[in-house]
């Protein structure tokens, strides 16, 4: 497995100091959060592309993928949530990023089934862009469909291989489900793995890997066993905690921790 962390955890840092952080503690690849308030955004002209290609290119990092807002079961409109999902699309081609990922996003008012198809129906009209493009659009464990129960009902519908699952370990933690449940759910769907720690289902202000009570231990086993070997991403959370430790510090500490999960799960 490749390791790589998300730049929630470093708001707003240009994306050289990013690939010198990502290089200088042994991570293959980043995340990229594609929102206006970052470097990195659908908003960005071609010039600005190349540049941010021609800085990890120079780093020897990779571009693991794009972390966008779209939200694919909410009310309203298909056009702009579509239109929403192919500026990403089109700015992961750009930059050589396999992945786009995007958020479940229903309303309490909507019945589950609504939810569903609406998510469906979208990434159905979505899913052949992504193909022509070359880049995969996952659909994250998160908000209303946190477990990969939830999530394997939209994916099952839209039956696309260009459209597929992003496990966040802590969303399916908080909705009761456990890893091998998870794991048989996404098997066939999952693109990568978001990992975090948290200190309990009350406080998810977040800690460094290990320090708190998720099960990174077992999901990384799990996914050893099963002979998965693709991205594993430290999503850490600062943007929404500002009182959180720096990242920078805790990315060895956190490199190390993972890699003696994957040693002991060899």
């Amino acid at each position: 497995m490749k390791l790589a962390f998300s730049t929630l955890g470093v708001p707003a840092l240009p994306v050289p100091d990013v690939v010198r952080l990502a290089a200088t503690h042994g991570y293959h690849g980043v995340e990229l959060r594609a929102h206006p308030e970052e470097p990195v955004h659908p908003g960005l002209g071609p010039a600005e592309r190349a540049e941010v290609v021609a800085a990890f290119e120079a780093g020897g990092v990779e571009i693991m993928g794009l972390a966008g807002y779209a939200r694919v079961a909410a009310p309203g409109d298909d056009g702009p949530v579509v239109a929403e999902i192919r500026e990403l699309l089109d700015l992961a081609r750009d930059l050589s990023a396999p992945f786009v990922r995007v958020f479940p996003g229903a309303s309490a008012e909507q019945s589950s089934e609504e939810a569903d198809a609406t998510a469906a129906r979208r990434l159905g009209t979505a899913a052949e862009y992504a193909a022509d493009l070359g880049v995969r659009i996952l659909l994250e464990t998160h908000d209303s469909h946190r477990t990969g129960a939830d999530a394997t009902r939209i994916l099952g519908l839209v039956g696309h291989h260009h459209v597929g699952a992003l496990w966040d370990v802590m969303h399916t933690w908080l909705g009761g489900e456990e890893p091998p449940s998870t794991y048989a759910a996404l098997c066939t769907y999952l693109g990568y793995v978001q990992v975090k720690d948290i200190a309990s289902a009350e406080d998810t202000t977040p800690l460094p890997l290990g320090a708190g009570v998720l099960p990174l231990a077992e999901c990384v086993e799990l996914l050893s066993r099963e002979g998965w070997d693709g991205w594993l991403c430290w999503e850490y959370e600062k943007r929404w905690y500002e009182a959180a430790a720096p990242l920078p510090d805790l990315l060895g500490p956190g490199r190390d921790h993972l890699a003696r999960l994957l040693n002991e799960s060899a």
